[in-house]
């Protein structure tokens, strides 16, 4: 189903004002609840929380209660000293948007949905908080939203007449040397792991692990993202091809669901809560408020390399399309190898990769033979040089060691009294509040690069450079990686595709922040939808070759119909089993989340089956 075919069917779906509306009430059985909810309060609405009501909630948390509004409510540009000026100036620092509860990292998707705070935040600082957040929100019939780093292309960070719960000052973190999960002694051996609370971001987990630790944790790429979401959507990292995915390396959390208990989750102690948060989606299945994570030993080297390379002709292009899909196949699909290479217009072949556990001349002696093939040809011409650097593992998220030998890959939060340890890598800089045009993933199988049917994939690449372009994530295919790498993903809610594929094919677009009432924020719709349907055509391409190619739930089409077989083929069964059990009321609501289908698209009102 096209873009413009699913918007005209949400037209015309009859979203019915349903306004039988009782109470949650427990049921026998630990996590089973009645089902009676049929929709959700607005605050005009009859029955909205009274002001005494809110105060009583606010006494229980502490006074961390929070009333929002978006700093561009009131903007006026005579003022350039003011509030509104403030937050223009923050937009350019993630960190800055992310403490901040009425904003989101991503401003809006066209056509889909904008940023716009909830209602009411609770700024949760302990499990108890987070508890008085949902027993609130169940009482009383509201929309509940959940946000540790904000990051969500999907908009489910936010959502305008909600409860929000916000974890953003839930971010400590511990280290184990021997932790085994609480029920699991006599059963699984005491390993390194690494708690983190819910509102961590990757650096804070890496400053942790890695450069004060000496351990590596699979997390993300971009720093500013928020531990807790990424594990739970699935989690890919630059080196997952080494060490898997965040979520199969989950061994215990610690979560309140919908009956307002706060519960552990592990592999004997509610085991399907705990293999639907390993990939079944953030803010599905419950507030998770601690996650332990398992930690590895450190190889010598993490390094990358930076290529870009320009072919004169069509016919040099898919020479050198070729050779690249080739060159992969031979050196660099292994453990070592992460991250990507791009295929775009103008005949422009990029490469932006990362290592691991080799060194900078390694490095280099394995790219030697495709730079000699593109140097010996008269058609191709390096744009950009070759570059490889290593340096020791420890220093990767090191932001002093940084600072001093490689300034301009890093911005750092530079408001006074930060963090020393909190940077942004200069790459991840235009994503800060950005506005989506469009945005489609799509895995793509191993038997791709078998050297028989190298040739259809690169037609395939061919083509998708000349509608926009794409990106091959090496890195978020899991084919190549080491057996006990693969076997831990095997057990969890993630898509089954991502074992077998090499890599996951992405193409997107994005323009400049957009938050409503921001001065000047006027996205091109007109714009924006020519570069979505470029993405489709783009994408449309890639899935000429992988025709049942599932998507990966936090980078994907917000428009993509089927969503329970793209996001989770044959696993969704299983994790509506758990949301049933855990959440059969619907409390928890994302878009194309668990269980999501029973609602209207804002969440406010249960759909007649």
């Amino acid at each position: 189903m096209k873009r413009r075919d699913l918007l005209k069917a949400a037209v015309t779906l009859p979203l019915l004002p349903l306004l039988m509306r009782s109470g949650t009430a427990l049921a026998h059985g630990a996590g089973t609840l009645a089902t009676t909810l049929r929709s959700r309060l607005r605050p005009e609405q009859p029955g909205w929380p009274a002001a005494a009501e809110w105060e009583q909630l606010k006494r229980q948390v502490g006074g961390r209660l929070l009333k929002l509004e978006s700093p561009f409510a009131h903007c006026d540009p005579s003022q350039p000293d003011g509030a509104c000026a403030q937050a223009l100036k923050q937009l350019a620092n993630p960190f800055a948007v992310g403490d901040n509860p009425a904003l989101t990292q991503t401003s809006g998707w066209a056509d889909a949905w904008s940023s716009q705070p909830s209602a009411w935040a609770v700024a949760a600082e302990n499990p108890a908080d987070v508890v008085a957040a949902v027993n609130f929100a169940r009482k009383h019939h509201l929309r509940l939203v959940v946000k540790g780093g904000g990051h969500s292309y999907q908009g489910t960070s936010d959502a305008p007449d909600s409860l929000l719960v916000w974890t953003r000052h839930m971010n400590q973190v511990s280290l184990h040397d021997a932790f085994v999960p609480q029920g699991c002694a006599g059963h699984l051996a005491p390993q390194a792991a690494a708690s983190v609370q819910a509102g961590a971001m990757w650096i804070d987990a890496y400053d942790a692990v890695t450069t004060r630790g000496g351990r590596y944790v699979q997390g993300g790429g971009c720093t500013t993202v928020g531990v807790a979401g990424l594990v739970q959507s699935g989690g890919f990292g630059s080196f997952s091809k080494r060490w898997g995915t965040a979520a199969s390396n989950l061994l215990e959390a610690e979560i309140v669901t919908a009956d307002g208990q706060v519960r552990i989750a592990n592999a004997r102690t509610n085991p399907e809560l705990f293999w639907g948060l390993k990939g079944g989606g953030g803010g599905s299945l419950g507030v998770v408020t601690r996650l332990t994570l398992r930690t590895f030993e450190l190889p010598e080297f993490f390094g990358g390399v930076n290529l870009t390379v320009k072919a004169d002709s069509d016919a040099a292009y898919r020479a050198l399309i070729a050779e690249a899909v080739g060159f992969y196949q031979r050196a660099l699909f292994n453990p070592h190898w992460g991250e990507q290479m791009k295929f775009y217009g103008g005949h422009t072949f990029e490469v932006s990769m990362m290592f691991q556990g080799l060194s900078q001349q390694q490095a280099e002696q394995t790219w030697a033979p495709f730079l000699a093939w593109v140097h010996a040809r008269k058609d191709c011409h390096v744009s950009k040089l070759f570059q490889a650097l290593a340096a020791p593992a420890r220093h990767l998220w090191d932001a002093e060691f940084l600072r001093k030998y490689l300034p301009s890959a890093i911005v750092s939060d530079d408001r006074p009294g930060s963090p020393r340890h909190h940077f942004l890598w200069s790459g991840d800089h235009d994503q800060v509040g950005w506005f989506i045009q469009g945005y489609q993933s799509a895995w793509l199988p191993a038997s791709l690069l078998q050297p028989g049917r190298q040739t259809p994939l690169v037609d395939a690449l061919f083509e998708a450079a000349q509608h926009y372009g794409v990106s091959l994530h090496f890195n978020k295919g899991l084919a190549g990686a080491p057996a006990d790498a693969i076997d831990r993903a095997r057990d969890t809610a993630t898509h089954p595709q991502v074992l077998d594929a090499f890599a996951l094919a992405i193409s997107a677009s994005g323009g400049d922040p957009a938050f409503p009432g921001m001065p000047g924020a006027k996205p091109d719709l007109a714009m924006a939808r020519r570069m979505a349907a470029a993405v489709d055509k783009t994408m449309d391409a890639l899935r000429a070759v992988a025709p049942d190619a599932g998507s990966y739930v936090s980078e994907s089409d917000y428009f993509l119909h089927d969503w329970q077989r793209g996001f989770w083929g044959g696993n969704y069964q299983r994790l509506a089993a758990a949301k049933r059990r855990y959440d059969p009321d619907g409390l928890f609501f994302v878009h194309h989340g668990v269980g999501s289908e029973e609602w209207s698209a804002d969440g406010f009102n249960r759909l007649l089956t």
